[in-house]
């Protein structure tokens, strides 16, 4: 069985840090393309009536003609603040590649990659079975310093199989679990009870506003957020709806950065770590899937920011990084 120990030469092969942190915040938000990222709605798809029910409201909210424009208004904070005071690796077109290492290309195996550093040849699908890799959450919470200060909120339910809760006991709230018992999260527990149509993914936005809830009652030092919306409305091919939660997730990730930046305990001693577990097919008539043989599944991206992140901005040396160099860069900025 492989474990983090060795993979720890792994770290990001650039001057990505120049410090160590106190807290580290990994978030990923499911499935989301480089080619969204770097260059905004994708012309071809927008004006798809196969992929947008509205193309002139679509347009109206997330198009202009220049690139640098357009990347802007779907994802502001990456462009106003992460491309100013932090890194953004992964444009392909300036030869910058973010890759997956696993050869799947789907969620299971592209987390197990990010959290354990190990591309796991035998983790293959998407099920409900415990992984037997280590991974830097369960590693951490193991050290006396972080031990009950490691928490994760996800949106997928498969998850808790992923970190393999039953033999860490980490603490794992994910798709529609029930949170804490204070007046705040009695009112999140009630909007969860709510939902008619539960599926195996939670909506991002109760995701989101329950980690925050806990984070701000509790002030742990590693925070785990996944979002998945992105990748469900792609695979419903719903181009339009694809947009407005990526749109929504840029949003939710400047939030959570004004509160930490606002806050006595995480400012100026918190890193950002975002990122996505695997990418999309890169035509418009396949952005909808992700596998081993469409190309641009393995294609991914990575965004830094916070205490000791340099503030180098859009990346444009020619490099190749991988997913599975996260989880050691996560233990090197923490010591």
């Amino acid at each position: 069985m492989k474990t983090l120990l060795s993979v720890l030469s792994l770290i990001i092969s650039i001057s990505a840090f120049s410090q160590q942190t106190l807290n580290i915040f990994i978030i990923t938000t499911d499935g989301f393309r480089w080619k969204e990222v770097f260059f905004g709605a994708d012309s071809l798809i927008i004006n798809d009536p196969r992929f947008v029910k509205d193309i002139a409201l679509s347009k109206e909210l997330f198009w202009e003609e220049k690139m640098e424009e357009r990347r802007k208004k779907l994802m502001p904070f990456f462009w106003n603040t992460v491309a100013r005071s932090g890194q953004l690796y992964g444009n392909r077109q300036l030869k910058n590649r973010v890759n997956n290492k696993n050869l799947y290309r789907i969620s299971y195996p592209g987390y197990n990659e990010i959290f354990t550093g190990y591309a796991d040849p035998f983790v293959i699908k998407n099920s409900p079975v415990n992984n037997k890799n280590i991974n830097i959450l369960e590693y951490l919470n193991a050290l006396p310093a972080y031990n009950g200060k490691v928490v994760a909120f996800t949106s997928w339910d498969i998850f808790p199989f992923i970190f393999n809760k039953k033999r860490n006991s980490l603490n794992i709230n994910s798709s529609y679990i029930l949170t804490g018992s204070d007046d705040s999260s009695t009112i999140i527990n009630k909007v969860q009870n709510s939902i008619i149509n539960k599926t195996g993914t939670r909506h991002d936005l109760l995701t989101f506003v329950s980690a925050k809830d806990y984070i701000q009652s509790n002030h742990p030092r590693v925070v785990m957020i996944s979002l998945g919306e992105t990748d469900e409305f792609a695979h419903q091919g719903r181009y339009d709806l694809y947009l407005q939660q990526a749109n929504s997730v840029d949003r939710m990730i400047a939030e959570l950065w004004y509160f930490v930046q606002t806050d006595s305990f995480y400012k100026d001693q918190t890193t950002f770590i975002i990122t996505t577990d695997h990418g999309r097919g890169a035509r418009h008539t396949n952005w909808t899937t992700h596998n081993m043989i469409a190309k641009g599944s393995g294609d991914a991206w990575l965004a830094l920011l916070g205490n000791g992140i340099e503030p180098l901005g859009e990346m444009r040396s020619a490099e190749k990084l991988y997913l599975n160099q996260v989880a050691a860069t996560v233990a090197a900025l923490l010591g």
